[in-house]
């Protein structure tokens, strides 16, 4: 079967156990490149196995993150880009429909909807589909927003809910992705730590008015994403969003219909929601930091330790 003129970025990091699925799925592209970060597993020797180029990402804890660095720096020998994640797979007939896509004009970028699976079963509900994203794009006209959260630690070397600001007209492709990983919960919990601490800077600008520059912007008129964001401006000054969020997941958006695997998908977002709260009181307590004290108690605990220390005479 011929390759697809389509060139996938891979960003990755101990990712084994997702990885091989990712890789057979984009195997009809023309060229793949896994951006690695260091990986402590089998990541880069299954990347290579697949025939995949595997680049080394090195962050510095500063703009850009893994996505725009690879944009602006490798090689794509092709136009148009297709950006999966390695829990993410890409089905024959979306392969399909992108072959016939990228032949288009009139278009400079398309989003795929995505199906999120969780314990084994689609959330089709709690908002939860369609869940619009721009993963295919002229590479050289789109790059990820800067929401300007680089500076809180413990977020992660790549850009999650950043979306993509595209120069040019916007298609909406009709087959979809899916998202399925295959780790465990602790992996979800470990990932969704990081990521409130992200949510908790992102709440943060947007109570401290932040301007809009260099984003997709809210807009209630706008896009799916821009509309979603424009909601987010509203529900970041809404009191109770940990039960907030469970109600509206489960009872008006119909989680309860996806069972079991609802009930607990709704439970964990509360908890989530819970998380960013807590870390954005932190961030108002200390003037935008986490993981901090008033200079106050570290002089009192510097000085405690000092006289804890035994003097040289004393050894």
């Amino acid at each position: 079967m011929a390759k697809i003129p389509v060139s996938v970025l891979i960003p990755a990091k101990n990712e084994e156990a997702n990885l091989p699925a990712c890789l057979e799925s984009v195997a009809r592209a023309d060229e793949v490149f896994v951006v690695d970060s260091q990986s402590g597993d089998r990541s880069i020797a299954i990347a290579q196995a697949y025939g995949a180029q595997v680049v080394q990402f090195h962050f510095n804890g500063r703009w850009p993150k893994k996505k725009n660095w690879s944009l602006d720096t490798l090689p794509f020998r092709n136009e148009w880009v297709l950006i999966v994640d390695c829990d993410e797979r890409i089905p024959p007939d979306l392969w399909d429909e992108i072959a016939a896509a990228i032949q288009q004009e009139q278009y400079s970028g398309y989003y795929i909807n995505r199906r999120v699976y969780f314990l084994g079963t689609w959330i089709r509900h709690g908002g939860k589909y369609p869940d619009w994203n721009l993963r295919l794009f002229r590479h050289r006209q789109g790059r990820y927003e800067n929401l300007h959260t680089e500076e809180i630690r413990n977020t992660g070397d790549n850009e999650v809910h950043e979306h993509v600001i595209l120069q040019g007209a916007v298609g909406y492709l009709k087959q979809d992705m899916d998202h399925i990983d295959f780790r465990d919960l602790y992996h979800w919990l470990e990932r969704h730590n990081r990521y409130s601490n992200w949510e908790a800077r992102v709440y943060y600008n947007l109570l401290s008015g932040m301007q809009e520059g260099g984003t997709i912007g809210a807009n209630l008129l706008g896009d799916a994403v821009q509309r979603k964001r424009f909601l987010k401006k509203i529900w970041v000054r809404l009191p109770f969003k940990p039960l907030l969020r469970f109600v509206l997941f489960y009872i008006l958006q119909f989680g309860f219909l996806d069972g079991k695997a609802g009930y607990v998908y709704a439970r964990l977002l509360s908890q989530y929601e819970y998380q960013i709260g807590v870390k954005l009181y932190e961030l108002q307590r200390f003037g935008g930091q986490l993981n901090t004290a008033p200079e106050s108690l570290k002089a009192a605990s510097t000085a405690q330790l000092e006289t804890v220390q035994p003097s040289s005479e004393s050894i």
